[in-house]
């Protein structure tokens, strides 16, 4: 079995805890307005690779991972599109070394499709983009059922996650969606951080290069009063549950 890869950093340090073999998978069902990288959409694309190829990759840096505390990080695209061939690596990460493993996924995805993954996944980072249906399809193309449905399947098993909200002005930060959000956050017991993250332009060269039109070209970065004001927000709809 192989898998699609869309990429990989040895030294990732802002997807899970520690220092981070972070794999990037290629394909997705969403997309997103702000991605920064809309050429891991395609499915059929990328580099096909196996289990032990990525585990030679991984090796040589097991001593900065252990050390920091880290592991391997799977993300994209979406991960949980390969979750067979995912489940097969951290189970081989786990059995060799002992590796801390974290699954960050968009959740657009069956529960029962993840089940395997999720049993040998330590930690996963959930995105909640937005929890307005309406709002969440013009954002992404895909309504938001199956993800609050994940959410809720993680939240039964006690898997540990933390939720993560990209904050994009004009599409992510209404007041009352963010209420929203932080109600639907403590409804569930087993969330233990809450990450937002502010929207940023990294990505728009890659838009460029493919020849397709940057649909939030006008959309400014938030500022840190706008991060720290969806924070206040998001914690006043967590206290009303």
């Amino acid at each position: 079995m192989k898998g699609r890869i869309h990429s990989f950093d040895t030294f990732g340090t802002v997807d899970g805890p520690g220092i981070r073999f972070v794999l990037f998978m290629q394909g997705c069902a969403l997309q997103c307005k702000y991605c920064h990288n809309p050429d891991s959409w395609e499915m059929n694309e990328g580099m096909q690779m196996d289990v032990e190829e990525i585990m030679n990759e991984i090796e040589p840096y097991l001593a900065y991972y252990r050390s920091s505390g880290g592991g391997i990080t799977v993300t994209g695209g979406e991960p949980t599109l390969q979750a067979p061939f995912l489940a097969r690596l951290f189970a081989e990460c786990k059995r060799r070394w002992g590796l801390h493993t974290v699954l960050d996924t968009n959740g657009f995805c069956e529960p029962s499709h993840a089940r395997e993954l999720l049993e040998v996944t330590d930690l996963v980072l959930l995105d909640l983009k937005q929890l307005n249906p309406d709002r969440h399809i013009e954002l992404t193309a895909q309504p938001n059922d199956r993800m609050k449905r994940f959410a809720h399947y993680l939240d039964e098993l006690g898997k540990p996650f933390w939720i993560r909200h990209v904050l994009v002005p004009g599409w992510t930060d209404d007041s009352s969606d963010l209420i929203e959000l932080g109600k639907f956050i403590g409804s569930l017991d087993h969330v233990s951080k809450l990450e937002i993250l502010p929207y940023h332009r990294m990505g728009v060269y890659k838009w460029r290069q493919m020849g397709k039109e940057y649909p939030l070209e006008l959309c400014p970065t938030p500022s840190d009063q706008e991060v720290n004001r969806a924070k206040e927000l998001i914690d006043a709809g967590i206290s009303l549950r």
